[in-house]
């Protein structure tokens, strides 16, 4: 006789799975609910301080909410009703000022002891949450015109300053022409140029007479070009969506040439495209150090030769007019570390590089600034009509102490790794590195969100239920059994969803009722065979060892054929393909473990270990 029996460690691995499933898949019990999020406009993460003063603020017009708390840096209150969500937010960015970023959101209603164990509700989709979905595409030859434009631009200044004469430099096509009149002039500007840009392609040719230089980018740099401008883009967006006070909005790179901008909560597209479409740029200038920034600030203008400023924190700055260096001139920047402490190593091109080497070499161990210069548009009522106007914000994001001459390489010291890592971002995101075009919009309202997510929950109840009866009705008691693995399979998946914090879609929830089908599967494959079994004669015991060890193989050559399908939709799909695939892959996964180990353990406690004459199957 077959004994059916798990050992202990077996049994306990089930147990501690379904119960770690459970625990994970709690807080989406809870519910959301209207709520708050504030954080710092300047990235630093806020303090018990911080909550204080929003709980106070709150409390002082007597508006109802639940205790604040602190998340990843920001303070989140709940409310019971939208009107009073409406109220504090207004409220709130009122007395706060422009320091702080005021977000309507929807917030869990998750206890304090599930949040102070880490535990967070799955992530909801665009589609289900509702608000305004845009994609972008870069020009990607437009990035390359402007690297090529900027090398012709260069070239003219690198021979003009070495004294070197030159006919010609100009564009030509997807390459840069310099025409000489000697062989020696075009060795000595070979030479100039290949100090700085030793990395083009180089073509030597002469041509009625003349002596030519040809200029290539390499297909390496064209690369690097195009990644840089999807990257500065990128980064470009994330900030300007922050002024939209948008919580957890979605901005990320798409395939080769496109950006998608997802916004939950906003349903005003055009207020959305106005701030996204605003440009910026930046200046390095020297401080006034001649000069009191506090008495000019008091006195309302600036002295001759000097412009009145404020940094990130609202402080006065005095800087000279001259300007060193501009964002056109930035070609990259980065944060990072130099002997142990946080930096940001900004690189310049050739003619910002040689301004920035004579100020630097001027000016040892005085100050400079880096001025952030953003053109925004927006609506003003005059004359009783709706205008659009553009105004220019400025203000001082960085002050440091020169202490070494530098041009075209060098690092902003004196900040915290979080400062230097959101100054690095400013800095790439000062301007576009190439135009973007809108080529898709949506707009999805809450209540058609709230709609996907009450057909979604509808159809996987009612795809649940259809199969718990046939399975019950056709496999009585094992039916019952593969039931218990359905709900543990679809409780998995959530704790699956809510641990990786994958946004759950509309796909996805099609993904989820596939999987409640298949989940089962492997279960009727498994109950078939020990039905044969039976009818070939074995006892019960040996036809539940059969029936499993018989079907395994099909059970599972099935399943890897369904997940290697589903990680091929995630490897090439976008959108709402990849949402599916990462659904089915967890369902895939998840009914593997329900199916075999699960099931196996109840038949086993049930029937195992015992004689029995037969099964009710």
């Amino acid at each position: 006789m077959v004994l059916n029996r798990f050992p202990l460690w077996k049994n306990l691995l089930v147990v501690a799975v379904i119960v770690t499933g459970l625990i994970f898949a709690l807080p989406n019990i809870y519910g959301d609910a209207p709520a708050v999020q504030v954080s710092a406009e300047i990235g630093q993460p806020l303090d018990e301080t911080a909550l204080q003063r929003v709980t106070g603020i709150l409390d002082a017009r007597e508006i109802s909410h639940t205790p604040a708390y602190l998340e990843e840096g920001r303070v989140t209150v709940r409310f019971p009703t939208v009107e009073e969500q409406l109220r504090s937010v207004d409220l709130l960015r009122e007395q706060l000022g422009e320091t702080f970023v005021v977000a309507l959101t929807l917030a869990p209603r998750t206890p304090a002891f599930l949040r102070n164990l880490g535990l967070q509700p799955m992530s909801l989709g665009l589609d289900l949450r509702g608000g305004v979905h845009f994609m972008y595409e870069v020009d990607m030859e437009a990035a390359i015109s402007q690297a090529l434009d900027r090398y012709e631009t260069d070239f003219r200044t690198m021979l003009r300053e070495a004294g070197v004469r030159y006919k010609t430099v100009q564009r030509d096509g997807d390459a840069v022409r310099v025409v000489l009149a000697s062989e020696a002039d075009r060795e000595a500007a070979a030479e100039i140029i290949f100090e700085t840009n030793p990395e083009l392609d180089i073509t030597r040719r002469e041509a009625g007479g003349d002596y030519l230089l040809v200029y290539r980018m390499t297909e390496e740099q064209i690369q690097q070009r195009q990644d840089f401008a999807i990257e500065q883009n990128t980064v470009t967006l994330r900030n300007r969506v922050n002024e939209l006070g948008v919580a957890e909005p979605v901005v990320q790179r798409q395939g080769a040439d496109r950006i998608v901008v997802q916004l939950p909560g906003v349903q005003d597209p055009a207020q959305a495209e106005r701030v996204l479409g605003a440009t910026a740029t930046l200046e390095f200038r020297l401080v006034d150090e001649a000069n009191n920034a506090f008495e000019a600030a008091e006195r309302g203008r600036a002295p001759i030769g000097s412009s009145l400023y404020r940094d990130r924190f609202g402080q006065p700055v005095l800087l000279q007019r001259e300007v060193i260096a501009t964002g056109d001139q930035l070609t990259d920047a980065s944060a990072g570390f130099d002997e142990g402490q946080p930096a940001v190593f900004v690189n310049l091109d050739a003619r910002g590089a040689r301004r920035m080497g004579e100020a630097t070499r001027a000016n040892l161990n005085k100050r400079m600034a880096v001025v952030f210069i953003e053109q925004k548009r927006e609506l003003v009522e005059r004359d009783g009509e709706t205008r659009e106007v553009t105004r220019t914000e400025e203000r001082v994001i960085s002050v440091a102490t020169i202490r070494g001459v530098f041009s075209n390489r060098f690092m902003i010291t004196g900040l915290d790794p979080l400062e230097a890592r959101d100054l690095a971002l400013l800095l790439r995101a000062g301007s576009l590195a190439a135009p973007i075009f809108k080529v898709e919009e949506r707009t999805i309202g809450p209540s058609l969100g709230q709609q996907n997510i009450e057909r979604g929950l509808q159809a996987v109840v009612i795809g649940f239920l259809a199969v718990v009866v046939f399975m019950v009705l056709y496999y009585r008691v094992f039916g019952l059994v593969a039931n218990l693995a359905l709900l543990a399979n679809l409780v998995l998946v959530i704790a699956l969803l809510s641990m990786l914090q994958a946004s759950l879609t509309l796909p996805g929830i099609a993904g989820i009722v596939l999987t409640v089908g298949m989940a089962v599967d492997a279960n009727v494959l498994i109950f078939e065979r020990i039905r044969e079994e039976l009818r070939n004669g074995n006892s019960p015991q040996a036809a539940i060892h059969a029936g499993y060890e018989k079907a395994f193989s099909s059970i599972a050559d099935a399943n890897i054929t369904t997940l290697i399908a589903a990680v091929v939709l995630f490897t090439f799909g976008t959108g709402p393909i990849r949402g599916f695939a990462v659904t089915l892959s967890l369902g895939i996964i998840t009914s593997m473990f329900t199916a075999i180990v699960g099931t196996r353990a109840v038949i086993n406690a049930l029937y195992g270990g015992r004689r029995i004459q037969s099964l009710p199957i």
